[in-house]
């Protein structure tokens, strides 16, 4: 495997079984079971009297109405997330290839994947907001609370912490366990990027169809990207700066644009 070309060969036909059953397990814990019930969220959206322009979906709301209480559970819920990107580090590790290397999701080159991952903020971010504000001119997309109240000194370091879990378990799952898996089963490159792409969006369907689109030409992006440079690390760099600026950005924003967010 290359640095260009970050998907293995295809195993034997009869090894694909334990595979295929590995992949939905898997999914049935992290991003699949996310895309059931955004699915399933998105479908009630649509059976409700009021239009989607009318709805909203809250991110990163308080677990306890006690401060102490409110922080320790928002950190386990980060934890256990870890955990599953952990775990599935060791479904990919091979013995004797360290895998954080294989997956490029090592510090190793650092200053070039921030660099790249920077760029990607860029080409992604600033686009995404402006289909985010389509949707909602359009009434196609809910109006997305990324963080509720107002900032305090103890829920920055939460939302960068929770920024970056979502850009751990995202790209470790969607782009490097399932292009690893589904190579194995014989996919092609782009049939992987697509339902890469595919399934990213589903898990954001509560948001409804603008965030669908959003987030599927983000996955088609991250998966090229991740064919050509072969490294997680940009990735994961990139989703979390997005998030962290959503999710500190958004009280600011919120309030000098009511109407938008």
């Amino acid at each position: 495997m290359n640095a260009t070309e970050p998907f293995p060969p295809a195993v034997p036909v009869s090894a694909r079984a334990r595979v295929r059953v590995e992949i939905l397990l898997v999914l049935a814990v992290t991003v699949g079971q996310s895309a059931l019930y955004a699915v399933l969220a998105l479908v009630r959206r649509l059976l409700d009297s009021r239009p989607l322009s009318e709805q909203s979906a809250q991110l990163n709301t308080p677990l306890d109405a006690a401060l102490v209480w409110d922080v320790l559970y928002r950190l386990l819920d980060v934890l256990f997330d870890l955990a599953l990107v952990a775990l599935v580090l060791y479904l990919l590790w091979d013995p004797g290839r360290a895998v954080l290397r294989r997956l490029g999701l090592d510090f190793s080159r650092f200053g070039g994947d921030a660099l790249r991952g920077v760029a990607l903020v860029a080409a992604v971010g600033i686009p995404g907001l402006a289909v985010y504000a389509a949707g909602r001119v359009l009434g196609v997309t809910v109006a997305v609370e990324a963080s509720p109240g107002a900032l305090d000194w103890w829920t920055v370091p939460l939302l960068v912490l929770s920024a970056l879990r979502a850009g751990l378990v995202e790209e470790v799952v969607v782009i490097g366990y399932l292009g690893d898996r589904l190579s194995r089963l014989g996919w092609g490159p782009w049939r992987i990027i697509l339902s890469a792409a595919l399934l990213r969006g589903a898990y954001h369907a509560y948001q409804g169809f603008g965030a669908i689109l959003g987030n599927v030409a983000m996955g088609l992006v991250f998966g090229w990207c991740y064919r050509r440079w072969g490294r997680l690390m940009p990735l994961v760099v990139a989703h979390a700066v997005i998030d962290v600026i959503a999710f500190v950005g958004y009280p600011l924003a919120a309030s000098a644009f009511p109407d938008l967010f």
